[in-house]
């Protein structure tokens, strides 16, 4: 009998080109998580079952990156400037087999790089910043403030716009976010005021373990400014 590993491939189609390409995923059955982070970063119990490793699609013929929250339209002479900025200059390169974390944020910094290009929601180009500082948090803590505060002012981007309206992300989950990225990065007076503004919504939300989240990290920043 055939022993079922972790990985398999899946093939995808470029949302740019249109050429087909194979990139390694995970079975779901083989990802066990341990707990989360105060801003949502999953610990993983094995380090090379992470499927952060292999969010990010790199179309290997042109070099154009994306996730699936990528929205499969393009606004108009976007796909120009992609065609000069990243497929003309794409050195053809394989990310579809086992990806080291330091793979991983290579990718997620071509994604980062595609969304400003194609004008990807800011709540898209939020998340890959995040998530690039997660990995960073793993392997090389020094370059995860420069990704976090990246993250901050897209998802503040996103609250002003109101991209976020539609996505898995709520009202109530955005605040808490540039709140808590906010506490780790120093800006305490942003982190206070955003997560006052989870605290207040208390009674008009259901998420009451973000409510929760919010109190402990409001509550940490007090007992600083205390001290």
């Amino acid at each position: 009998m055939e022993q079922i590993t972790p990985f398999f491939e899946k093939k995808s189609d470029c949302m740019f080109c249109g050429s087909s390409f194979h990139s390694m995923k995970l079975r779901s059955k083989f990802i066990k998580i341990l707990s989360y982070d105060t801003d949502f970063r999953p610990i993983y119990s094995d380090i090379g079952i992470n499927p952060l490793l292999y969010k990010i699609l790199v179309c290997p013929h042109c070099g154009f990156s994306f996730s699936e929250e990528f929205s499969t339209s393009f606004p108009p002479l976007t796909k120009d400037v992609i065609r000069e900025k990243v497929t003309s200059r794409w050195v053809p390169h394989q990310y579809g087999g086992n990806r080291t974390i330091s793979d991983a944020i290579k990718t997620y910094k071509l994604a980062s790089y595609c969304a400003l290009l194609k004008k990807e929601k800011h709540i898209t180009s939020a998340g890959l910043f995040l998530r690039i500082a997660w990995l960073y948090r793993e392997t090389q803590p020094e370059h995860e403030p420069r990704f976090l505060a990246l993250a901050q002012k897209e998802y503040e981007q996103s609250y002003s716009s109101a991209d976020f309206r539609g996505t898995q992300v709520s009202e109530i989950k955005l605040l808490y976010i540039i709140g808590e990225i906010s506490r780790r990065i120093g800006d305490f007076s942003n982190a206070a005021r955003h997560l006052s503004m989870v605290i207040e919504k208390q009674k008009h939300t259901t998420e009451t373990k973000i409510v929760e989240m919010a109190k402990d990290q409001w509550q940490q920043i007090r007992q600083l400014k205390a001290n």
